[in-house]
């Protein structure tokens, strides 16, 4: 059976697979979703460790293999300056933004808004102009409470694909990944950060959960921005 098909417990495979075994697993799903998409499998690279491993993965499985970036002006200037290098390095790799007027302080007041304006909208258009017919993304169940229940292969939009080939991955899984490759990683990770996001909502924190320096103080605190839990295909869902 196809990987893109599988029933796989995927909870039990966190622990039963090697980190071999899920590397050759996350190569074979991306494989297999470009043979069947072809130009309309894209990278959605955040430029966290998690992106960084999967955009190497994929560019191993196929180098013709595109992928989008999702900028705010609230990144961090490392993060900008890390999105600047590899964008240089691969040109294939297209910065969405959107420079829209928002209300001071919004990422406080209402971060949910504050999210869906400045990263929902944009991922929206990159589906749209790119014409994305399966997105690849980092995502792994081990990283917070909110992401336990992702599958490896998702379809929230009719039409849309979302794969998730290192959902299996294990935090260390990760770094073992990077280093053995010798991917480049953004320099913020050397401080002590474990999860990027934007500057005023992304703080250093010695709590277990991955995420939980994400919108500390909010009620979306160790939570989502909206891109893994909302349609993306615009005219479809509930709209920004």
């Amino acid at each position: 059976m196809s990987l893109l098909e599988n029933k796989d417990d995927l909870k039990g495979l966190v622990e039963t697979l090697n980190f071999k075994e899920k590397v050759e697993r996350s190569k074979e799903l991306i494989k297999e979703a470009y043979e069947k998409y072809g130009d309309g499998l894209v990278v959605a690279n955040s430029l966290g460790k998690d992106s960084v491993a999967v955009w190497d993965l994929a560019k191993r499985v196929n180098s013709k293999i595109r992928g989008f970036i999702v900028t705010t002006r609230f990144k961090p200037k490392e993060t900008v300056e890390f999105m600047k290098q590899e964008v240089a390095r691969y040109p294939e790799l297209k910065v969405y933004k959107n420079d829209s007027r928002i209300a001071d302080r919004l990422y406080e007041t209402n971060p949910d808004k504050c999210c869906d304006i400045l990263k929902v909208e944009p991922v929206k258009r990159a589906v749209e102009e790119m014409k994305v017919t399966c997105w690849v993304t980092g995502l792994r169940c081990t990283e917070g409470r909110t992401r336990t229940d992702f599958k490896e292969v998702e379809e929230r939009d009719k039409g849309l694909i979302k794969l998730n080939p290192i959902l299996i991955w294990k935090e260390r899984e990760v770094w073992q990944y990077l280093a053995l490759n010798g991917v480049k990683v953004n320099p913020l990770y050397a401080e002590g950060y474990r999860s990027l996001g934007c500057a005023p909502c992304t703080k250093i924190t010695n709590e277990e959960d991955e995420r939980a320096g994400r919108w500390i103080g909010t009620s979306k605190c160790g939570g989502e921005c909206g891109i893994h839990t909302k349609p993306l295909k615009i005219g479809m869902g509930a709209g920004i």
